[in-house]
């Protein structure tokens, strides 16, 4: 299995210099050859290719005027060679957007892709004299394939290790939950448990407001400016590792407890496009904890199972089946007109889910139960629910 660990880096001066010149010298040949190929195709109706490209970057570099790329990794060069075929590929094959021209305002960097090595707490990479110190923070053990070196708004180097290893399989529960993802509670599942949804945004928002605020005053490009532009990209460094993290701790607390989850596949690039709710959506992320569940699944060989978006989980008595259609967003608990049983809208959205996925599954539970032995579980569910609600 490859599994990547990201550690922060601690150049010294010298060090700083080298990998920033790593990053103008990638960014300079990705940009030079997007134009070699945009002019190419407009002058002659002809296209490059990546060994066209790679022949030309030997040739350039015997120039005199390009002879600084010498300093830097050929590897590294010829890596970002590779990242713009295959960004050429992805426009043409699968309708992406087409290549854009790299700036330096924005995360740069660059990959290794052989000859990396690591000692203690020391990264060794080609063309640098010392090595790389690191705040080795986990161990890890298996071939190192390559590594990936990056630089943040922060102005903070960090090197993503790609290591060939075996992983520990967390052990099989036979528990089968649904999850509701929302905003109020960030997830609900259908034992009850609510995890929360910490509002990050909301509660780095008056401190941000500030700091953009005294942005907006400074001389744009001024020392002045640099300084306090460093000040919000923290603020945001700071929302978005602690939002991560959190993802990362109610991912795994899930995959180490159940064996089937099951959720709504939510249509979120729609969703987000209402204006009211965007910000609300967006600072929650459904669609990163999503991709971080499904991956840790698929390490512990567990199952992801996506209900239809369409299904009313909200608007549906878990019990009798009515529909209300005239809930909205608002109604955080309704009465069900036709059983009359008081019941909270997160809760009984998430065994709606659990109900659905259960009949999409060929043998209903993870213990290979049949239907008949798994319904008497479930209204013992619901029904501890409703003495709860009551």
């Amino acid at each position: 299995m490859l599994k990547t660990y990201k550690y922060k880096l601690l150049p010294d001066e010298e060090q700083t210099v080298l990998l920033n010149k790593h990053f103008g010298s990638i960014r300079f040949v990705y940009n030079h050859f997007l134009n070699e190929r945009i002019r190419e195709y407009k002058d002659n109706d002809n296209s490059i290719n990546y060994y066209d490209n790679a022949k030309s970057l030997t040739l350039l570099k015997k120039e005199d005027d390009y002879k600084w790329l010498k300093e830097v990794n050929s590897q590294s060069l010829q890596d970002s060679l590779q990242n713009l075929e295959t960004a050429y590929k992805n426009f043409f094959k699968f309708k992406k957007g087409f290549p854009k021209f790299k700036s330096r305002k924005y995360k740069n960097s660059f990959s290794v892709p052989q000859f990396v090595k690591v000692d203690g707490s020391y990264l060794n990479i080609p063309k640098f004299k010392n090595n790389i110190k690191f705040i080795k923070h986990r161990p890890f053990n298996g071939n190192i394939r390559s590594c990936t070196i990056s630089r943040t708004a922060t102005n903070e180097y960090f090197v993503s290790i790609l290591v060939e290893t075996t992983h520990r399989v967390v052990p099989k529960t036979g528990k089968t939950i649904g999850i509701d993802l929302g905003i109020k509670d960030f997830a609900i599942t259908s034992e009850g448990y609510k995890y929360k949804n910490n509002r990050y945004t909301k509660k780095y928002a008056k401190e941000l407001k500030q700091q953009q605020q005294h942005l907006s005053r400074k001389t744009k490009d001024s020392n002045a400016y640099q300084k306090q532009k460093l000040k919000v990209a923290k603020i945001h460094k700071k929302i978005t590792n602690s939002r991560i993290d959190n993802l990362h701790k109610v991912s795994t607390d899930l995959i180490s407890k159940y064996d089937k989850i099951i959720l709504e596949d939510l249509n979120i690039k729609g969703m987000i496009k209402n204006h009211k709710l965007s910000k609300h959506i967006a600072d929650v992320s459904w669609g990163k904890f999503i991709e971080l569940l499904t991956y840790k699944a698929k390490w512990d060989d567990k199952e992801i199972i996506h209900i239809d978006r369409y299904f009313p989980s909200s608007k549906s008595c878990n019990k009798c089946g009515y529909i209300n259609q005239d809930l909205n967003l608002s109604v955080r608990e309704w009465t069900c007109k036709g059983c009359e049983t008081t019941l909270d809208r997160d809760l009984n959205a998430a065994l709606n889910i659990l109900n659905e996925g259960l009949k999409m599954t060929s043998d209903g539970t993870s213990d290979n139960r049949s239907g008949d032995e798994i319904r008497p579980t479930l209204v013992g569910i619901i029904d501890e629910t409703s003495k709860i609600l009551n």
